[in-house]
């Protein structure tokens, strides 16, 4: 007998819910512990960030790079690679579309942006394209490369900004400001910061789950993920799907971190991304979307929704807008788990070992 679709889809509903909701009722008993009401703090924090006009548009602006970031790990994860690197790649991807948008001006300003997008994505690709090139010839360990290549990249980036490309009687470390041509204007809808670059993200994420559903790269990614020994066996060229899902994956990491400069920032600082930043920040929307497309534009709008709504809560009530933090902490912590268990069948290991006791 042939299983539904729902059989496999209620499970995974499930298994992204339970996350979240075990981390929500841990951050009530600490709210409680404060002496407020966690029901009307929650309330406050979502529905200030998805339930007003503005709050909702602000919350898919903060989303944009998020959807990107959560893309280009979701590929890499659903094909058994781990692209740990995607921090990385938006860094240098923003960094370097931010000295194009400051040293050039080009008479159109679609010109001006398509040129700045294009340096973030060749940026992304060419960073990714080490770990991929290990991976794929010399079967180095791609977890470990892409996880160095991040700090060795933040690194290089701090020397750049603080000392070639710092601006000039700059008070603290910053790269010169971008053209405005070159700037992604507000779209002025509801006194929101909503730009075109959401919309640009949005479309990225339908073309990709076109690829992953409707494609033989998208039946590949998945066989590879599956097993690569077979899908070498079949004839399928692993090394080269290997390299290419990489590029891809630092593509989508270098125009999130363009888009962010473009939309967002407008200048490099060394918190351009953020604490956490917005590549880990995608690990955690890949896994909470489950490496589906469009699981990944909700857990984006989501996890958006938690940072936007942490101002909210600090300005409604007593509770420190520091509990959306450690929210995000718990679901990071129970999705690990659940990841682990997935991988590693941890929950059968010990249910088949605590039966041989009962047995023994």
């Amino acid at each position: 007998m042939t299983k539904k679709k729902s059989d496999y889809i209620g499970p995974k509903v499930l298994n992204t819910l339970l996350p979240v909701g075990l981390a929500f009722l841990i951050g009530g008993i600490i709210i409680l512990c404060i002496g407020e009401n966690p029901l009307e703090a929650y309330r406050i924090m979502l529905g200030k960030s998805l339930f007003t006009a503005k709050g909702f548009l602000n919350t898919l602006h903060y989303a944009s790079p998020l959807l990107l970031t959560g893309l280009a790990i979701a590929i890499t994860f659903k094909a058994n690679l781990f692209n740990m690197g995607v921090e990385g790649q938006l860094l240098v991807g923003g960094f370097f579309a931010g000295i194009a948008g400051a040293s050039l001006d080009l008479t159109s300003p679609v010109m001006q942006k398509v040129v700045c997008m294009l340096v973030g994505i060749g940026c992304g690709v060419l960073f990714a394209l080490i770990p991929a090139l290990l991976r794929a010839f010399f079967h180095v360990d791609e977890m470990v490369v892409t996880l160095m290549l991040n700090y060795a990249m933040i690194k290089v980036l701090e020397y750049l900004s603080s000392g070639p490309f710092r601006e000039a009687g700059s008070g603290y470390v910053c790269t010169p400001v971008i053209h405005e041509s070159a700037m992604f204007q507000r779209l002025g809808i509801g006194n929101s910061r909503l730009t075109m670059f959401f919309f640009l993200a949005f479309a990225i994420l339908l073309i990709m789950t076109f690829i992953f559903k409707k494609t033989k790269l998208g039946m590949e990614i998945t066989a590879i993920g599956k097993n690569p020994d077979f899908a070498e066996a079949t004839g399928m060229r692993v090394r080269r799907k290997i390299i290419i899902l990489m590029c891809i994956s630092g593509a989508l990491a270098g125009l999130a971190g363009a888009g962010h400069m473009m939309s967002e920032k407008f200048k490099y600082t060394l918190g351009f991304s953020g604490t956490t930043g917005l590549g880990w920040d995608g690990m955690l929307i890949a896994l909470l979307g489950r490496h589906n497309p469009i699981g990944v534009l909700l857990a984006a709008i989501f996890y958006s929704a938690l940072k936007t709504g942490a101002d909210n809560i600090n300005m409604y009530t007593s509770v420190p807008k520091e509990i959306v933090g450690v929210l995000q902490g718990l679901i990071i912590l129970f999705l690990a788990v659940q990841f682990l268990d997935e991988r590693f069948g941890l929950r059968e290991r010990f249910a088949r070992r605590m039966s041989r006791k009962e047995e023994a």
